[in-house]
């Protein structure tokens, strides 16, 4: 991974999306990048400046940015196919059912600026839904990597995989999550970040440090959680989640999603239909016109921060007679 830039400790998931496809472009030319206008939002302006023969520019059509994805990846190429996922999982929603996921082609599917990325551009630049459309269509891997180390583990696997892949990246800078086996990263594998027994918090995305932070909140006053990267919506790590519905007393999920159909959803899916009953609770994007603001104002005003993560969780295990 390449070196850190000296004014800010962190990069964006996205910039390590890139940074991984060029190193990878350097020995493979069927590695192909297709965009849609979105070169520059992409961070693909150095692959494309280094590989000109490896990138195309469909401009603002993303149903025939799929198109031609699943085109080229049908003649053996390795595509990344790039635009903001609002756009990508909505109008282009059925080339990536018929031509990606039931033709059966190996495309990656990138959509950035994902969740309430655009912030103040409101409702029409959000993808609350695309977890919730992704997992309803057969043949598709959903991915949405936390952190740096998720981002690269996770472009070298799709580079190799032949199955199509979403993976959803948001814009800000992201920490690290500290895990010890750093070395060990596969889709439909959860990570665990932390580990503690009264209550398992499973996270998704950039969602995941803010569960860490409130993890750290919650320890200080005797709550001890389990912290989850379940970086893969799509197939779900059913045998991770039930290890924890046994391990911990109460579940809480949390994603930049609507409420419906995304990850909360199927992991109570799950869990209901295999018996496990404890006590259960979903933080995303309710079912309302989202509020306008800044990504963190947005997170803030749901409850998918430090302090909203950790009422949420201390209210859940109040409920159950739970000491705390």
């Amino acid at each position: 991974m390449a070196e850190k830039n000296n004014t800010n400790p962190y990069k964006a998931n996205l910039e390590i999306f890139s940074e991984t496809l060029q190193r990878l472009a350097l020995n493979d030319e069927n590695i192909v990048a297709v965009t849609s206008d979105s070169r520059g939002s992409g961070k693909l302006v150095p692959f494309g400046k280094k590989f000109p023969k490896q990138i195309i520019e469909v401009g603002i059509a993303e149903q025939n940015l799929v198109g031609v994805a699943a085109g080229l990846a049908s003649c053996g190429k390795k595509v990344f196919a790039v635009s903001p996922a609002c756009f990508l999982t909505a109008r282009a929603l059925e080339q990536i059912k018929n031509d990606v996921a039931y033709s059966d082609n190996p495309v990656n599917v990138i959509g950035i600026s994902a969740g309430v990325s655009y912030g103040a551009l409101g409702s029409t630049h959000h993808s609350l839904h695309d977890y919730a459309v992704l997992r309803a269509i057969h043949n598709i891997i959903v991915v949405a990597p936390a952190d740096n180390f998720e981002t690269e583990m996770a472009i070298e696997l799709a580079a190799k995989t032949k199955q199509p892949i979403y993976l959803r990246f948001g814009k800000k800078p992201m920490p690290p999550l500290k895990v010890v086996n750093d070395d060990v990263f596969a889709f439909g594998k959860g990570r665990v970040i932390i580990e503690g027994d009264d209550v398992a918090i499973i996270a998704t995305g950039e969602t995941v440090y803010p569960a860490l932070q409130a993890a750290a909140k919650l320890q200080s006053e005797g709550i001890l959680a389990t912290v989850i990267s379940m970086h893969t919506i799509k197939p779900l790590d059913t045998q991770l989640l039930q290890e924890l519905a046994i391990k911990c007393k109460a579940i809480i999920t949390v994603e930049e999603h609507s409420v419906n159909g995304g990850l909360g959803e199927a992991c109570a899916s799950f869990l209901l239909q295999n018996q496990f009953s404890k006590p259960f609770k979903i933080i995303g994007l309710p079912d309302e016109y989202t509020v306008t603001g800044s990504q963190q104002e947005i997170f803030n005003h749901y409850g998918i921060s430090k302090d909203g993560i950790a009422a949420t969780v201390k209210t859940l295990l109040e409920k159950i007679l739970v000491p705390v």
